[in-house]
């Protein structure tokens, strides 16, 4: 395959990765994130508590469990936009029932996990795709 085809079919390829549906569009039309990961457990709690922008505090069975948000990282509280970081999570996630895909612990005991919200959308991807996290 030489010449225009060739060019024409190059095109729709890269086109067609670009534009390749891997989210769906929020009410408000902001794109939003659904989860991707692999997990070894799953749970369901209510947000008590978000220490910083990228460690929330979940009930499950009947007590707090320390959860880090798998595959970023948010400025700490003390960096620039750390504040900013945590007052999005806060907004998000507080008060709410989420689901925790667990993927592993930490060093400090911690669940590390993808966090799911309400409205099926990934806080971690979320907290990326706004630019409090990479």
């Amino acid at each position: 395959m030489r010449g225009p085809n060739q060019k024409i079919f190059l095109t729709f390829l890269v086109l067609s990765f670009l534009f390749a549906p891997s989210s769906i569009q929020a009410a408000d039309s902001q794109t939003a994130w659904v989860k991707t990961v692999v997990a070894i457990d799953t749970f369901t709690g209510k947000v008590v508590g978000v220490s910083d922008g990228d460690t929330i505090s979940v009930m499950r069975a009947g007590r707090a469990v320390k959860v880090r948000l798998h595959g970023i990282d948010c400025p700490e509280k003390k960096q620039p936009y750390g504040t900013k970081a945590k007052r999005f999570t806060s907004d998000r996630a507080f008060r709410n029932e989420v689901t925790v895909y667990v993927k592993d612990k930490d060093r400090y005991g911690r669940i590390v996990g993808e966090v799911i919200l309400p409205d099926i959308l990934s806080l971690n991807k979320e907290l990326v795709f706004v630019g409090l996290a990479w």
